[in-house]
């Protein structure tokens, strides 16, 4: 797999009222995806709750998924999991099933002790699919993990053959640019804060992975198409108005928020699971009408009846 040029989306798990996984909804999901002209759909991550869901479900999220995307574009499952050996076996399912690359987290309960014992535990979940892209997914806001990536990658290379990059959803831009430039520049480090594509973009991003691209892709697109023709201030005027709803986004729990948001746009994802919190009727409400207020919030797309 070549190196990713792009925008994939961090998907949602479409859940039902009761909180089981709606499998129904997850073509059309797809569709909208690929008709917004993302590159990818990340499965089961941050966005997906997929440490919130068990492994057999995450299984059959991951299935159905890459039998709607139909290699229509990039399969990217995430395996984390706080059990290094369940890690593996989604990975070999992963493989199983069609995907074109899987990721995982660091082990988010027993913590790993060091950037050593952090490759140790990639290059175990990496020889589940040994034949995959692998890329280790950098999070540590929500991991408690924050080891440099550099030294990371330095390890890894030998200890993790399918080792294709870094997820990297990390403020520290500096080691981002670092890891682009390691090793000839032989890994692909895939940037994962939206709210700081453009600077990402401005030291070398090619791809990138997110969660508002689930609602916002074609505005992200255009703050790239202006940046690639050398029209900086458009860029930046383009991707000023998407921050003013990631700065309203963070006022409220972040992916509860998000799928508020896709509710308003005709896209029900149902509510999240404990202990993430769902917005209250009049939390929706509130935010409902702060959104109004922001200019872009009325153009994104919204789904055709």
């Amino acid at each position: 797999m070549n190196k990713i040029e792009g925008l994939v989306a961090a998907a949602f798990t479409p859940l039902h009222p009761d909180g089981s996984v709606n499998r129904e909804m997850i073509p059309a999901v797809v569709d909208k995806l690929v008709s917004d002209g993302l590159k990818g759909i990340f499965v089961c991550g941050s966005n997906g709750e997929g440490p919130n869901m068990t492994s057999k479900e995450r299984m059959q999220v991951a299935e159905d998924f890459t039998k709607a995307i139909d290699g229509r574009v990039l399969t990217i499952v995430h395996v984390g999991h706080s059990s290094i050996a369940e890690a593996k076996l989604l990975a070999s399912h992963a493989a199983q099933i069609g995907a074109d690359a899987f990721s995982s987290v660091a082990a988010f309960y027993f913590r790993p002790s060091s950037v050593q014992n952090l490759v140790n535990c990639m290059a175990e979940i990496a020889t589940g699919a040994p034949d995959l892209p692998f890329y280790y997914y950098h999070i540590p806001h929500l991991t408690g993990i924050s080891m440099d990536m550099l030294d990371f990658l330095e390890l890894a290379g030998p200890l993790i053959p399918n080792l294709a990059g870094i997820k990297y959803t990390a403020s520290t831009i500096h080691e981002f640019q670092a890891c682009l430039a390691f090793g000839n520049r032989s890994y692909d480090i895939l940037f994962g804060l939206d709210e700081l594509l453009l600077p990402a973009l401005a030291i070398g991003a090619k791809g990138a992975i997110g969660s508002t691209y689930t609602f916002a892709a074609p505005v992200y697109q255009k703050t790239i198409e202006f940046f690639n023709s050398g029209n900086i201030s458009a860029a930046q005027k383009n991707h000023e108005e998407v921050i003013k709803i990631v700065r309203l986004l963070s006022k409220y729990p972040p992916i509860p928020a998000q799928k508020a948001i896709m509710k308003m746009l005709g896209w029900d994802f149902g509510p999240c699971r404990l202990p993430l919190r769902n917005l209250s009727d009049d939390e929706y409400k509130k935010f409902h009408s702060q959104l109004l207020e922001i200019p872009l919030f009325n153009h994104l797309p919204a789904r055709k009846k």
